[in-house]
């Protein structure tokens, strides 16, 4: 059995012309405390919720975990961080329209149990040094069972990243092979800026234990370190044949930890879907397989964009305008693949990753521009790509510029 051709296959059945967009936020449910809420209680919340509205509840290991309804669905991540994932849409208001009913159901439902939503990149008690991640519950998913002793082995941060961070992603759309290297490479080259704007911390001058002048991106600092092959930027993606088959190799290549098949979840450690293919194993989820990689972008049927930390709604949708206004242009795609020729290598933009992280918008990075100047330029470039009503939304990534000021003190709101 060779599975490259299959994963290729899956990846090519992706392509449409739509250009639509999709759009997930992880939240913390907290109290006034800061403490997030037990796996145990949101799960019961989610089967009750779901089965008032009529929706399609998702079982794991006998769990209720997430549910699907009209426009989205729900997940709960290792410690019930709590996911909206919003179908594609072309239309950013319908993104809106839908999270705000999302809000709406739930908002009322957690404040009677005494909880609100938190938007941050990282657990505020975390971040500031309260509580050790350690002390956080993970849910009792064997799929998180797996991961937090692998991770407790392959890096420094595994448990920040599993019980404190969160994250907002964008899917985007791929019309043929060609225009998915194009998307992905620029998308990675531009990937740096993108993830300063989009930090979301509680306080300006928190640092990761034992780093101690490292202030920003603190979320990607963590996932960075976790494990060398999965994270970071997809390997080969700028070599000259890299396609559909490249990249299900590259997944195929991955440590899986854990396989799921029907239901049942077991350990498989560093093994990866290679190694059990000749192993004699016969493996069909192909969507499993590629989850388990955690590149800054991911390549399913669509392009997953996986370098913002979790923001208010509001920050979110400028995100989606910002992300709609560069890859569903040509002439924005063609303008920044000529500024950017000369970045022809992932080493070329870890460095600004990490020049950035030591600077924030001040670090140099590309053509002797700083994070800021090329923030201003990307939004230049998408907003002369929008309509009047969808350009609006970029008002709220101009933020960036008051970094270091929580919106709305990091609690969610429609």
């Amino acid at each position: 059995m060779n599975l490259i051709p299959q994963i290729a296959a899956y990846i090519k059945s992706g392509e449409t012309k739509d250009q639509r967009l999709g759009l997930e936020v992880e939240h913390f449910i907290v109290n006034d405390k800061g403490i997030q809420i037990d796996f145990h209680e949101i799960s019961s919340l989610i089967k009750e919720i779901a089965d008032k509205i009529g929706a399609d509840v998702f079982y794991m290991d006998g769990y209720p975990v997430g549910y699907a309804a009209d426009g989205y669905t729900t997940s709960l991540e290792p410690a019930c961080q709590f996911e909206i994932s919003i179908d594609p849409f072309k239309e950013i208001d319908e993104i809106k329209r839908v999270y705000e009913a999302f809000i709406d159901l739930w908002e009322p439902v957690f404040e009677s149990r005494g909880y609100h939503f938190v938007v941050k990149g990282n657990l505020p008690l975390v971040e500031l040094g309260i509580l050790d991640p350690a002390d956080i519950a993970l849910s009792p998913k064997k799929r998180y069972i797996f991961m937090d002793e692998y991770f407790k082995k392959s890096g420094k941060y595994g448990k920040h990243m599993m019980r404190a961070s969160a994250s907002s992603q964008i899917s985007i759309d791929y019309s043929s092979e060609k225009d998915m290297v194009r998307k992905l490479r620029l998308l990675q080259k531009i990937s740096p800026v993108l993830m300063i704007m989009m930090e979301n911390k509680t306080d300006d001058n928190s640092t990761l234990p034992g780093v101690k002048d490292i202030k920003h991106l603190q979320r990607i600092q963590e996932w960075d370190d976790i494990d060398p092959d999965r994270t970071g930027f997809i390997p080969h993606s700028f070599d000259e044949d890299f396609g559909y088959e490249k990249m299900a190799q590259v997944i195929c290549n991955v440590p899986l930890i854990l396989y799921t098949e029907d239901g049942v979840t077991e350990g498989v450690g560093s093994k990866s879907a290679s190694d059990l293919i000749n192993e004699g194993r016969q493996l069909h989820n192909i969507e499993h397989i590629i989850s388990m990689g955690f590149f800054h972008m991911r390549v399913k049927k669509y392009i997953e964009i996986r370098v913002a930390d979790a923001v208010p709604i509001s920050k979110a949708l400028g995100y989606v305008a910002l992300i709609k206004g560069i890859v569903y242009s040509d002439s924005a795609l063609t303008l920044l693949e000529k500024e950017l020729e000369n970045i022809d290598d992932a080493s070329k933009i870890q460095e600004a990753v990490e020049r950035i992280e030591k600077a924030g918008f001040e670090a140099v990075i590309y053509n002797g521009r700083t994070a800021g100047q090329w923030a201003d330029h990307l939004i230049g470039i998408a907003s002369g790509n929008l309509i009047e009503g969808e350009r609006e939304y970029l008002n709220h990534v101009r933020a960036f510029r008051s970094y270091g000021k929580p919106e709305n003190n990091g609690q969610q709101t429609a």
